[in-house]
């Protein structure tokens, strides 16, 4: 068996945007004879990640260095992985030199004072959260509202920038905003909806597109989504931005209803929103998540109902089940991308499962772990938390680390179940059923050699108007092997269903 061959590389201040890098890796990793390449920043989740693959990372690499790691079946694959990693990097530099004309205006070298000169009164930031409260403080000043997609802004920062965008007048979208649309223009994560008269206020991304889908689904469209950052329901942020976003959609003649969608809020700061919403004379729906509360598809069909509109058969494609003869194991092992997806997943699970349910973004502490720990039971891991997300891009687009996590659990004879999640639209991954439909069929095949079934269910977010296309995205996981549902919370029923169901003539 030949041996390979590892190569490790660090440059220092050497400094790239994450999804540029990606975009490298992938590229060398397609070199004939590379079986493994990362080319990232050293941060420390890179570097653990790094160190999980087997690769050692010196001491002295930080974040602001590139590290570049190669494995390869000989010496000649390496140095062809080196050169890929430079015609790649080249390409990079040449694509980032703007091409400026003799005698040219210099370009603004602020946020404000960009915005002061093109009229403009919002503003979408992405930069490391280090960075980010400075850069909203500016646009704020400007008199722009924003979309801060930035993570990694504390509390005490959030709430100083709320508090400064009250009294200019003006809307902070975050931090951790993920997703927002404003008069038909799609912001960061969103999907291609219809038009129509309801408003969204929400304090969460994916739980605002599943929400947005299934209305799409049923025919009804969206007038606005102003997301507010997940926190803001919380104590300390005290829902300064949903009180703020309510009281635009009520003033904007085109809403004529709304719905608030949240993870799990303070009881006390949600009492005070429904409060304001009952003054402002809005018709709202509420989509909160929390034990005893409707699950957001019971939300969303409550809301039609109301309206008198018709609640649909919500797309499903159900798999054939395992071969006969196959053991199966004993957990659900849930990977998402999306936050309120997770949350979701694990209050409907929560419901149906005898034994609890670990996670990274667990609300109780006894059942929080870590994003990478390994444990036996049933598991629930959000690979767009913000501890799993530094340095990197955001799952939606670089989803490499779950895909490690998918073949790991196919060799988990404890692993049961996996249920998966996979959200398409504008900013998400332009083509992401092919890599996933092959991590699911893989898998699958890695437990049925091993005498193990291994059903796989999908809960997937978007609509046929997104790039990605729905239908067709459904039928390649199909295809794959996978059930495939519209519903978040229906696939988390169906995943349960057949974690307790008996397996296919083997043992349980």
């Amino acid at each position: 068996m030949t041996q390979s061959l590892d190569l490790v590389e660090v440059r220092t201040g050497a400094y790239h945007d994450s999804v540029s890098l990606m975009q490298v890796s992938r590229a060398v990793a397609a070199t004939a004879g590379v079986s493994a390449a990362q080319v990232a920043m050293a941060t420390e989740l890179n570097v653990e990640v790094l160190t999980g693959m087997g690769f050692r990372v010196p001491d002295d690499a930080g974040p602001n260095d590139l590290v570049i790691a190669l494995r390869a079946e000989s010496e000649d694959a390496v140095q062809a992985g080196q050169a890929a990693v430079e015609e790649a990097l080249v390409a990079l530099r040449s694509a980032g030199r703007g091409s400026g004309g003799m005698g040219a205006a210099p370009p603004p070298r602020t946020l404000g004072s960009a915005a002061r000169g093109a009229g403009a009164n919002l503003a979408l930031i992405s930069v490391p959260g280090s960075h980010a409260v400075t850069e909203t403080f500016d646009a704020i000043d400007a008199g722009l509202s924003v979309m801060l997609f930035s993570d990694n802004v504390s509390v005490a920062d959030e709430v100083r920038l709320k508090d400064a965008a009250l009294g200019a007048g003006v809307l902070v979208m975050g931090p951790d905003c993920g997703t927002a649309l404003v008069q038909g223009v799609a912001l960061g994560f969103a999907n291609v909806v219809r038009s129509g008269s309801v408003g969204l206020v929400a304090a969460s991304g994916t739980g605002a597109q599943q929400v947005m889908c299934l209305l799409d689904a049923a025919g009804v469209g969206v007038s606005h989504c102003l997301g507010v950052g997940g926190r803001d329901l919380s104590d300390a942020v005290g829902g300064r931005s949903t009180g703020q976003a309510l009281t635009a959609l009520a003033d904007d003649p085109q809403t004529t209803s709304v719905i608030v969608v949240s993870k799990p809020p303070d009881d006390a700061v949600l009492a005070e929103i429904r409060s304001h919403a009952t003054a402002l004379g809005l018709q709202v729906h509420w989509a909160i998540l929390g034990t005893g509360r409707p699950d957001l598809t019971a939300a969303v069909e409550s809301a039609l109902t109301d309206q008198g509109i018709p609640v649909p058969q919500w797309p499903t494609i159900v798999a054939d089940p395992d071969p006969d003869g196959l053991s199966r194991g004993h957990s659900l092992r849930g990977l998402f991308c999306g936050g309120t997806l997770a949350d979701e997943a694990m209050l409907v699970a929560g419901g149906l499962l005898a034994d609890p349910i670990r996670s990274n973004i667990a609300h109780d502490p006894d059942r929080r772990i870590s994003g990478h720990d390994r444990v036996d039971g049933h598991v629930v891991i959000d690979f767009g938390d913000d501890g799993m997300t530094q340095g990197r891009a955001h799952p939606m687009i670089d989803p490499s680390l779950r895909m490690e996590r998918i073949a790991a659990e196919a060799s988990d004879p404890a692993c049961g179940v996996l249920l998966l999640d996979l959200v398409l639209g504008h900013g998400a991954h332009p083509d992401p059923a092919g890599d996933l439909a092959e991590a699911i069929r893989s898998a699958r095949e890695v437990a049925h050699t091993s005498g193990r079934a291994l059903p796989v269910v999908v809960s997937l977010t978007g609509t046929d108007a997104d790039p990605q296309g729905y239908a067709s995205t459904a039928d390649i996981l199909a295809a794959a092997g996978a059930s495939v549902f519209l519903s978040n919370a229906a696939a988390t029923r169906h995943a349960a269903m057949l974690l307790s169901g008996p397996a296919h003539g083997g043992a349980r």
